[in-house]
């Protein structure tokens, strides 16, 4: 479990297709570094990843199987990509951000960025169908980002949307953001509470 409070930024050092999936080897800050053990988990631009291994100059490794591959952008990512990086959030911990599960939901494509008030407006583009768990002022994140939606447009074309969100500058600064351009994916997970209570609704316990 996750917060969307990226601490730190990491870098992608190698990528190796395996069998099942993909190799990833990360040189992750120091900070980051220590506090991971072997096993544990860590967000990945907002995935869920467990490492399995540490080396020397302080690189973590990965395994991304297919279905983390066909369902996030990780498969995109090339050596020297800067990644979004978040420790699993502990029991003792404030909940700085919302709660994050590290489960992507889908992809989203960058389809415009504007700057309004020294704020970096962005419109993701995303299937329609993942609209339903997105409301104004509600929480998504955003290649593990916690972002608040400032505008939703369900209109943008039959199958696709548009959610509109704000970043500040202390966010951009740290986060990936800095570096998307148009047309880039990021992954995106909406907020689980919408999920839990669709599937609660007497309409579904009857189907």
């Amino acid at each position: 479990m996750f917060t969307g409070i990226i601490e730190s930024l990491g870098i992608v050092e190698k990528i190796k297709n395996n069998t099942s999936g993909l190799r990833l080897s990360i040189s992750s800050p120091l900070n980051i570094y220590k506090s991971i053990k072997v096993g544990d988990s860590l967000s990945i631009n907002g995935v869920c990843l467990t490492a399995i291994s540490k080396t020397t100059n302080n690189i973590l490794c990965f395994d991304v199987v297919q279905e983390t591959i066909s369902k996030t952008n990780l498969g995109d990512l090339v050596p020297l990509n800067k990644i979004n990086l978040e420790t699993a959030i502990k029991i003792n911990e404030s909940l700085g951000g919302h709660i994050v599960q590290g489960h992507i939901d889908t992809i989203g494509t960058i389809i415009n960025t504007e700057l309004i008030d020294k704020n970096l407006i962005l419109q993701i583009l995303i299937k329609k169908t993942w609209l339903k768990y997105c409301i104004e002022k509600g929480s998504i994140a955003i290649d593990g980002i916690s972002l608040t939606i400032a505008d939703i447009n369900n209109d943008y074309n039959t199958g696709s949307g548009l959610i509109i969100v704000s970043i500040i500058p202390h966010t951009y600064k740290n986060t990936n953001l800095q570096f998307k351009k148009i047309n880039d994916s990021v992954n995106v997970e909406t907020d689980f509470f919408g999920k839990y209570i669709e599937k609660l609704l007497p309409f579904n316990r009857m189907n």
